[in-house]
């Protein structure tokens, strides 16, 4: 049996078809639904980074697939964006972002670059304080089962070489095809600690192949010297 922290533990694609373009009798969210999540969450969207020319994503609708390509949304399109497949795109500090609202435990930051604005004398002109752009817009019960199942993933899941460090690590993989012929890219986002979450790592690497990999390996070299760093 299979649940939805199984599902995220172990990447379970048919679990994501199933609760997102339905089978059968059963509904699922459906792509109005998906998409009005993905939108809550910042995806399709600048988030307000303190530097030019942020890349927005892009959240797919059967109304730009009828306009842009002159064809109906099929079930199987929602299948696709309910695993983040198709012609859905995000960046990587999108996907940092929406892990940091799982970590710290329903908040979406607008991201920033800059902590301070000096002056030309190092005089202090304007702190750069913590901004909510969104929350209170996913339960609690919810939050936690997918905090619990990120930290799954590294327990029993596709992360579970990261459950030798001595820090209790949350993550989630990710293997993207963006072509019959491309090799896939991989990605790894994940926070630790899990009871009291400080750092969010999120890793790219473009046609990595499997995000169960080389993106783990490097997490949780960056996880080491953090906290090793932290401790000294």
């Amino acid at each position: 049996m299979t649940d939805v922290k199984k599902a995220i533990a172990e990447s379970v694609n048919t679990f994501f078809y199933y609760i997102g373009g339905g089978y059968e009798n059963f509904s699922g969210l459906g792509i109005d639904r998906i998409v009005k999540y993905l939108n809550l969450f910042g995806l399709g969207a600048q988030s307000g980074l303190d530097l030019p020319q942020e890349a927005r994503g892009f959240v797919p609708t059967p109304e730009w697939k009828e306009e842009s390509r002159g064809e109906v949304w099929y079930i199987g399109n929602t299948y696709h964006v309910s695993i983040g497949q198709g012609d859905i795109l995000v960046t990587p500090l999108q996907v940092a972002n929406f892990t940091a609202f799982f970590a710290n435990g329903g908040k979406l930051y607008r991201p920033h670059l800059v902590k301070e604005i000096l002056d030309g004398e190092n005089q202090l002109i304007r702190k750069i304080e913590p901004e909510i752009i969104r929350d209170n817009f996913i339960s609690d019960k919810n939050i936690k089962i997918v905090k619990d199942g990120m930290r799954q993933t590294v327990v029993s899941g596709s992360a579970r070489r990261l459950d030798i460090l001595p820090y209790k690590i949350s993550g989630k993989t990710g293997t993207a095809q963006w072509g019959t012929n491309k090799t896939p890219h991989a990605w790894f986002t994940s926070f630790a600690p899990y009871d009291d979450p400080e750092i969010v790592i999120t890793i790219l690497i473009e046609e990595g192949k499997e995000g169960s990999d080389l993106p783990v390996t490097i997490a949780g070299e960056i996880f080491d010297y953090y906290f090793s760093e932290k401790n000294r």
